[in-house]
């Protein structure tokens, strides 16, 4: 299962609006196939796992490991629990069930009535962390929340003050690289309409390979002008203002009420967008937002080895710490919302 994990984690960032899944499949103590699902459309990890298998002849006498329960309805594939049962697979290892409705059971409950030996709940705190934004879409109908900032070693994301728009970087290179390989991994990213005044961000993966998330821009009044580059075609965006504006282009507008539960409205908008992960890159005022909203799982907090004599101080938050990261010369601290 542990092998499972490891190939599953290979579609971060490429299989949405479906879950990671990896599968491996054992004959006689040795791996003789492996698979993972490697975007939506293309063929579940069981099936990948189950055509590497040289002599299909064996496939009664294996036993298939996955990571998450096998699909039993049609989709835009066959569902894989009709395929392990029609390629004589007896014994099934799976280490958590689905809380899609479409499947949530379903699939384990096929495979037992077939006569498959079916075990379940191997790993399973761990293939469900692999899926948290899967499950959290599925089970509190909202996408998973990244809260994500750079501050200076004395607290600041901005300085007070500036002579142009151009960024003030407080971290370095390498830190930015990291943050353009998450941006890949994620579905949507949001900013506020100070920050892209401010710096003019492109919210794209220009340091790293894949594909760009979809922008998230809270513009109020239509503020932000047009040659701004989260209006260019990089990528596909939305823009949350409180005047009705047609669509154009990759510019998509929507609208909600500024002046009632303003996280809480937007995290609403991008669940029936089916987007089930999001960064907020902030500034202070929009991050702060969905903190006091409780709105968020995990905070990635960037300090660079750098000072502001003064500047906007850095949202303010209580989460549980997880991990400490070294780049160069910046830290990274990770914190989960252990309040939900």
């Amino acid at each position: 299962m542990a092998r499972c994990l490891q190939l599953a984690q290979n579609g971060l960032g490429t299989t949405y609006p479906n879950p990671l899944v990896g599968s491996v499949i054992v004959h006689n103590d040795q791996i003789i196939g492996e698979g993972w699902h490697y975007q939506a459309g293309s063929a579940h990890a069981e099936v990948n796992a189950i055509n590497a298998v040289a002599d299909q002849s064996v496939l009664s006498e294996a036993t298939i490991y996955v990571s998450l329960e096998p699909c039993s309805h049609f989709g835009k594939t066959p569902p894989c629990a009709d395929l392990i049962i029609a390629r004589g697979i007896k014994h099934v290892v799976i280490g958590t069930t689905d809380p899609n409705p479409q499947v949530a059971g379903k699939g384990i409950q096929k495979l037992i009535a077939a006569g498959c030996d079916v075990r379940l709940g191997i790993l399973e705190d761990a293939c469900r962390e692999l899926n948290k934004r899967f499950f959290t879409f599925q089970q509190k109908k909202r996408p998973y929340i990244f809260l994500k900032w750079a501050q200076t070693q004395n607290g600041f994301i901005a300085p007070a003050e500036r002579d142009n728009t151009a960024p003030v970087w407080i971290t370095s290179e390498t830190t930015r690289q990291q943050v353009h390989k998450m941006r890949a991994e994620e579905q949507a990213i949001l900013v506020g309409t100070h920050t892209v005044l401010a710096d003019n961000p492109s919210l794209t993966t220009r340091d790293w390979a894949g594909n760009s998330p979809l922008r998230v821009v809270l513009d109020r009044t239509l503020k932000i002008p047009k040659d701004a580059h989260v209006y260019n075609k990089a990528a596909k965006t939305i823009i949350i203002t409180e005047r009705v504006k047609a669509s154009e282009r990759n510019i998509q507008f929507e609208t909600i009420d500024f002046q009632k539960q303003v996280a809480a409205q937007i995290i609403a908008l991008l669940y029936q967008q089916n987007i089930q992960s999001l960064i907020i890159e902030g500034g202070t005022t929009t991050l702060q937002t969905f903190i006091d909203a409780n709105l968020w799982d995990e905070a990635f907090v960037y300090e660079g080895n750098t000072t502001f004599k003064d500047g906007i101080a850095a949202p303010t938050f209580q989460g549980m710490l997880t991990t400490t990261k070294k780049y160069k010369t910046d830290t990274l601290t990770t914190y989960k919302n252990t309040s939900l």
